[in-house]
């Protein structure tokens, strides 16, 4: 029976796919198996020695810590595009909001609760109306930072709306290349791309090389009139920088999921309260995904989706699974088939990877390994655990 620790209040479309003969799910537990969360924030303290893996129901793991995670051997999992569309609603949206009056007309209608003439009321409606007008989307130039699974719907969308998208991303996966529209036109460089997007949409993890990646230097590229959408992360925006380009004229219009003290109440900013991902169906596909990748990783070892080891998936192909990981660094999986070789146990299948620091084993062998064998494994120089799964 594997014990699952929720940190969170997580949809019960996803806890329903950890089946309860196999699964037991509670709020407190003194030694879980794994953890499943959304916002929580983790601390190290708070992950036992018993847990294997940590799932996160959404794509951002910056409430989790990944570098002891790595340290201790624990996979920590996302769901990268479970609440894509989600967010993409709402850059449409905040596109919409940002090139019409439509907040400051909802506001003046607003006041009118006192009228009762209905004409009077036309008539000051049809004067007033001017002040709210403002530009259409179609035509225009949408620029998209980050073309990853949120960033390809977003072009996809604004080529729907009858825009040209442009698009910049320095490391385009194949996967992500295959969902990209082709007449999405990539940029070689970012700056190229604010100086000629009238809409610039940011779609980017929050990385060392992406921490305040939208800074002075690169708004004075943009024209007068471009609107910025930041439904990304709020670390990658200098909010300073965006108040002085607002100020200076060479920006129109923030609008973002990240209110901060110096932008609220400001007419040129549009803030919304991190609801880029706040829908049912998101939350629902967000905890189907977490659970199903917790499950596959706890009953077959296999890794998908993990933000610090390295994605492997082996088919089962009968016998015994030893799941082990270890430092990145040689022969370590040559002293654990030798340990495997000399107690006579024939491998019948095994998958190996690495990621930066931290290495993945996946081996299959005929019999179940005595736990003299097991301990052997564990004595390795460099192996940071290992785990046997029937």
């Amino acid at each position: 029976m594997y014990k699952i620790l929720t940190r969170n209040q997580i949809s019960v479309k996803g806890l329903e796919r950890l089946p309860r003969e196999k699964y037991e799910i509670a709020s407190e537990f003194t030694a879980p198996d794994a953890v499943l969360l959304r916002s929580h924030k983790l601390t190290t303290d708070e992950i036992s020695d018993s847990v294997m893996a940590i799932a996160r129901a959404g794509a951002g793991v910056n409430n989790i810590p990944i570098a002891d995670c790595t340290r201790r051997g624990i996979p920590v999992f996302n769901t990268p595009g479970a609440n894509a569309n989600a967010v993409k609603e709402l850059v449409i949206a905040g596109m919409a909001l940002g090139s019409r009056g439509i907040l400051p007309g909802i506001d003046f209608v607003s006041t009118l609760g006192e009228m009762t003439d209905g004409a009077e009321m036309s008539k000051l409606l049809e004067k007033e109306k001017k002040r709210f007008k403002g530009q259409e989307l179609y035509g225009k130039t949408l620029g998209v930072v980050g073309l990853g699974a949120i960033g390809s719907l977003v072009a996809r969308a604004g080529l729907d709306l009858g825009m040209e998208v442009i698009g910049y991303d320095p490391a385009l996966s194949v996967d992500a290349a295959w969902r990209l529209p082709s007449s999405v036109k990539r940029m070689e460089n970012i700056g190229s791309l604010f100086a000629r997007a009238d809409y610039i949409s940011l779609h980017l993890p929050v990385l060392e090389a992406t921490r305040g990646l939208v800074n002075g230097e690169l708004l004075n590229n943009c024209k007068p009139t471009t609107r910025l959408l930041n439904f990304a992360r709020e670390e990658i925006v200098d909010n300073a920088a965006i108040v002085n380009a607002l100020e200076a004229g060479t920006l129109n219009r923030y609008i973002t999921d990240f209110p901060a003290p110096e932008l609220i109440g400001r007419d040129d900013v549009i803030l919304m309260p991190h609801i880029g991902a706040s829908t049912d169906e998101a939350e629902e596909n967000c905890a189907v995904m977490a659970a199903d990748q917790l499950r596959d990783f706890l009953e077959n070892g296999n890794i998908k989706n993990s933000v610090n080891f390295p994605a492997l998936a082996l088919e089962r192909t009968g016998g015994t699974r030893i799941a082990i990981s270890n430092s990145n660094v040689p022969k370590i999986l040559g002293h654990v088939l030798s340990a495997l070789a000399d107690a006579d146990l024939n491998v019948i299948d095994m998958l190996n990877k690495s990621r930066d620091d931290v290495a993945y084993n996946l081996i299959d062998v005929a019999a179940a390994p005595a736990a003299a064998v097991i301990d052997r494994i564990r004595g390795i120089e460099g192996v940071i655990n290992v785990r046997v799964i029937d």
